[in-house]
């Protein structure tokens, strides 16, 4: 709704470039709508690998990667509902501004802010609506786990490795992203969006290193 009347993520408006060409919901273009499902999906990922419990006991190989506990209390907590719209957010401080560039890249200009904002060209209140749509998603989903939870399988050794996937799709558009924006020679944005992630890089791999706690 925010193409007409700003909510929640700011005045923005398609110029139509793509229609004809892609898929459209009423003045959006639909992969547009789809985006924000799966970021979030990962988002989500990223924050349970970080914060999830390790199972105690010693590792068979040091190649191998801890194995996490999905239990339901600690999936749908509060540190992870917060460091995952966190997640969501920030990803979009890297794909908002080189997207609003698309005229630059294979992308095309198809969008454009009318008052362009501090960031970038990007205004603050377009990643508040980041947030807020990730925050009302995961109070939608939080309760259904808790209410499905005895519907799903039993938990398996597998679960880091299914959370690896999760984040694997959000470093892959991340460092898409980047890339095309060092690409276009936007090098301080470029900067700026790498260094933002290098502390939440650095915690994820030692967050992987890191050996199990002993069983007692």
């Amino acid at each position: 709704s925010s193409t007409r009347n700003g909510i929640p993520f700011g005045w923005y408006h398609y110029n139509g470039s793509t229609v004809g060409q892609e898929l459209y919901f009423s003045n959006i273009p639909f992969m547009d709508s789809i985006s924000f499902s799966f970021l979030l999906f990962a988002s989500y990922c990223l924050a349970l690998l970080l914060l999830l419990p390790m199972a105690q006991g010693h590792r068979e190989s040091v190649w191998r990667f801890p194995r996490l506990l999905f239990a339901l209390g600690d999936r749908t907590s509060w540190p992870v509902f917060i460091l995952t719209v966190l997640f969501f957010a920030f990803i979009d401080m890297v794909i908002d501004p080189v997207a609003l560039r698309g005229d630059r890249w294979f992308l095309g200009k198809i969008y454009y802010y009318p008052d362009p904002g501090v960031h970038y060209g990007v205004p603050m209140a377009n990643y508040v609506g980041w947030a807020v749509v990730g925050a009302i998603s995961l109070l939608i989903y939080f309760p259904l786990d808790r209410r499905l939870a005895s519907a799903l399988p039993p938990q398996t050794p597998s679960t880091t490795h299914r959370l690896l996937l999760g984040v694997g799709l959000y470093y892959g558009v991340l460092i898409f992203n980047l890339a095309v924006t060092f690409w276009i020679g936007e090098m301080l944005q470029g900067t700026t969006g790498l260094l933002m992630y290098v502390p939440v890089t650095a915690l994820l791999l030692l967050r992987l290193l890191t050996p199990a706690p002993a069983a007692h």
